[in-house]
């Protein structure tokens, strides 16, 4: 195969030798310091994240979605597509790709903050002194934003008076401060407003909510909570635009780690099954097992291939709100399928903590309400093509 037709998109040259190199540091770097982590391990140890972020830096690997004017890379939404993919391919998956070599996203604040407010939160997150977290869901459902936050912001003078709570934050209590969403006015649709929240505001409360996997989300408890007026991201009013901004942004990525994750389950499939006595021969000759592999990469080349597209329709200008939602819906399904059958193939040993597989399908069981759930992405797409479909030519 062409080493720059990626299972049938092809990659320009740049692309193909940023994916090589991420490939190689997930191989040479990150994986002799995962063998060593507990199953369940959320971080390395400082000492091995500080190494691995410095050789990150060196080979070009960091600041990889910054805006240029900001130190970073600004990498087109195909790049950040192929390096997502890539670096999901260890134990702790698309929740901690490469294990935070290359360090997070910007915040949302670079493309909507003041200078003032980029100087003082964006900054220092994309210098990775600062973490933040986006308070967007609450307990009425996270999946119609517009119409769902019942979190009230009431202007007082020089400040926002918030109250309400907000469901399923992730890294809530260790942010140094969260863009919350609040609704500044009653109608059809409701006025939102997206604020900058600091964790030592008086009447803000985290509790944390166990889920199936560390670390745990947090439940946001707003009770008279006093926001500055300058805090304000974006226009009063504006908190809707900010948030599809964030969300189109994000799901692209999504997809293409989970995408990652599920392939390397079934190349380790592969080669087990080649190997596994079986009644005279090995597992790989059995139709059955033939057949779950074939589905697999089927699947997985098309959602591969919805993915880029969806980037690259990004980076020529297109609208990607539709995009996004169709492959953020196959790319979390086949996943979860794909890791599902590499379990099946593995029998007993698929369980076994010492291998990824389990941990991995607790992610992707995650993944498939993360960043909306499938319901709503199936809603998405039906609504633009019953909009823009006039009934086909049998009809005319």
């Amino acid at each position: 195969m062409d080493q720059g037709n990626h299972y049938g998109f092809r990659l320009p040259d740049e692309l193909v030798l940023l994916r090589d190199q991420v490939r190689r540091f997930m191989r040479e770097e990150v994986k002799p310091i995962e063998d060593k982590l507990p199953h369940d391990a959320i971080a390395c140890a400082p000492e091995d994240l500080a190494r691995l972020r410095t050789i990150a830096a060196e080979m070009g690997l960091t600041r990889l979605t910054t805006p240029v004017e900001y130190g970073g890379n600004a990498l087109s939404a195909l790049a950040r597509t192929v390096v997502a993919e890539e670096s999901a391919k260890c134990r702790m998956g698309a929740y901690t790709p490469a294990l935070g070599a290359f360090g997070g996203g910007p915040p949302v604040i670079v493309w909507s903050g003041t200078h003032k407010q980029i100087e003082r939160y964006a900054i220092p997150c994309i210098d990775g002194e600062k973490r933040a977290y986006v308070a967007l869901t609450e307990a009425t459902g996270g999946s119609d934003p517009r119409n769902n936050v019942r979190t009230e912001a009431r202007r007082k003078g020089d400040v926002w008076v918030l109250n309400g709570r907000k469901m399923w934050i992730s890294n809530a209590a260790t942010a140094d401060y969260g863009v919350v969403f609040a609704r500044t006015r009653d109608g059809a649709p409701p006025q939102i407003t997206a604020f900058i929240v600091e964790p030592h505001f008086k009447g803000i409360e985290f509790r944390e909510i166990k889920v199936l996997r560390k670390p745990s989300p947090y439940e946001i408890v707003f009770d008279n909570c006093e926001v500055p007026a300058e805090n304000v991201l974006g226009e009063v009013g504006g908190g809707f635009g900010v948030a599809q901004t964030w969300l189109v942004d994000a799901r692209i990525p999504y997809a293409a780690s989970c995408i990652g994750m599920a392939q390397e389950a079934l190349d380790m499939a592969c080669g087990w099954v080649k190997q596994r006595p079986a009644r005279g021969g090995v597992l790989a000759d059995k139709q059955a097992i033939q057949w779950m592999i074939a589905d697999s990469e089927v699947e997985l080349r098309a959602a591969r291939l919805l993915t880029y597209e969806a980037a690259a329709n990004v980076d020529a200008g297109a609208p990607g709100k539709v995009d996004a939602s169709a492959c953020k819906l196959l790319g979390t399904e086949t996943a979860w399928r794909v890791v599902d059958r590499a379990i099946q193939m593995f029998g007993g040993m698929g369980l076994a903590l010492e291998m990824p597989l389990e941990r991995w399908y607790r992610e992707l069981r995650l993944k498939r309400i993360g960043e909306g759930p499938s319901e709503v992405h199936r809603v998405v797409v039906a609504r633009d093509k019953l909009r823009n479909t006039d009934g086909g030519s049998y009809f005319r």
